[in-house]
């Protein structure tokens, strides 16, 4: 399998995150895509390839166009306004609240550059340094050249795509996210090919943008697998009656999931949402992959172990379908490459063949 992945990832650089309004070191660090290169190089089965550029024609088709004027001037336009800090976050955030019961003409997007920070934001753990425009538009390019592989033949193709996707919507970026990556491919897919296209969502956390972009489409199926909303980031969306609405309703199926939950519990639930893709019409699926539901992971609370990983790939794979795949999360850097490459040894149909970072047994726990 070819793995796509830029070094322009590491110019973004994030030392610090704000959680309920207290800074603590990041999670989305360079060295999660590099813990998984690393890896996969080892193997010896995964040729690296460094992607192709597609411009923003493939951006525009699933972002306002604003959001990518925002990304793209967020930090020059910082540094001209005399910001003194290494990183960009909001003071303050547009909620639909501050607008209640005010007509539409009166949203609009401020002019300073940190209230267009707010405007656009999900939350304040979504930091813009002087690297991260190139990073996302080199995340998306990951994504489309993986896209372009399978396109053009090959059964499967891996983006190592940092920052990840999920959580940006139409216009908003957020949860680490900038822009969607899968759902510029799944869209890159459907305008090339005129077929249905199916999206499997196995990060922890759901992914709302990814449901909110293609909420009122029936040509994209989005199935996510995730912790509860009712305890977990993003909170306010991944109930599993959100179904979409118009020409999208019955096309997003949440699978919200319990605390603890075990190989065992996590394989009955994917069974579900593989069911449900079996089901749809399309030859291509775009899988947004996290590890996040790892049992160690530091922001997680399920109990999944290196090995389920192996057979979570191989259950995407017997699908039938072309796998384009996408990472999003995962945080525990000592069992990133692992995790990565037991997916998708099983996803080719390779065997569990588990080399074990140190201090963990070849389960994923700790020895």
């Amino acid at each position: 399998m070819r793995v796509v992945y830029s070094p322009l990832h590491l110019g973004h650089e994030l030392r610090l995150q704000t959680i309920m309004g207290v800074q603590v070191p990041a999670d989305e660090v360079a060295g999660r895509a590099e813990r998984i290169r690393a890896a996969l190089e080892a193997d010896g089965g995964f040729e690296i390839v460094e992607p192709t550029q597609h411009g923003e024609a493939p951006i525009t088709a699933v972002h306002d166009p604003g959001l990518l004027a925002f990304l793209r001037d967020a930090w020059p336009a910082a540094r001209r306004a005399g910001h003194r800090h290494d990183f960009l976050v909001p003071e303050t955030i547009a909620s639909v609240l501050a607008y209640e019961g005010m007509s539409d003409a009166f949203r609009r997007e401020p002019p300073s550059i940190g209230g267009r920070a707010g405007y656009r934001a999900l939350d304040t753990s979504t930091p813009i340094v002087a690297g991260t425009y190139a990073a996302a538009r080199a995340a998306v390019d990951a994504a489309l050249t993986a896209t372009d592989l399978v396109l053009g033949g090959e059964p499967a193709a891996y983006g190592l795509c940092r920052p990840p996707g999920h959580h940006a919507a139409r216009s908003m970026y957020g949860g680490f996210c900038y822009f969607n990556n899968a759902a510029i491919a799944a869209q890159a897919i459907a305008e090339r090919t005129g077929e249905h296209v199916s999206i499997l969502d196995v990060d922890y956390h759901h992914g709302n943008g990814t449901e909110q972009i293609f909420w009122r489409r029936g040509d994209v199926l989005y199935v996510s697998l995730h912790a509860h909303p009712d305890r977990q980031y993003p909170y306010f969306l991944g109930w599993p009656e959100e179904t979409g609405e118009g020409p999208g309703v019955g096309a997003n199926l949440n699978i919200p999931l319990p605390a603890g939950l075990s190989n065992e519990g996590y394989l009955e639930a994917l069974d579900r949402g593989l069911d449900r893709i079996a089901a749809e019409p399309g030859s291509v699926m775009v899988v947004s992959l996290g590890f996040d539901t790892f049992g160690q992971d530091p922001i997680g609370d399920f109990a999944l172990t290196t090995d389920v990983y192996h057979e979570v790939g191989r259950r995407s794979a017997a699908v039938g379908k072309r796998l384009v795949v996408l990472q999003e999360g995962g945080y525990h850097l000592p069992s990133l490459g692992d995790n990565a490459r037991a997916w998708l040894r099983g996803a080719e149909g390779r065997p569990y063949d588990p080399q074990p970072a140190a201090g963990y047994t070849p389960g994923g726990t700790r020895a």
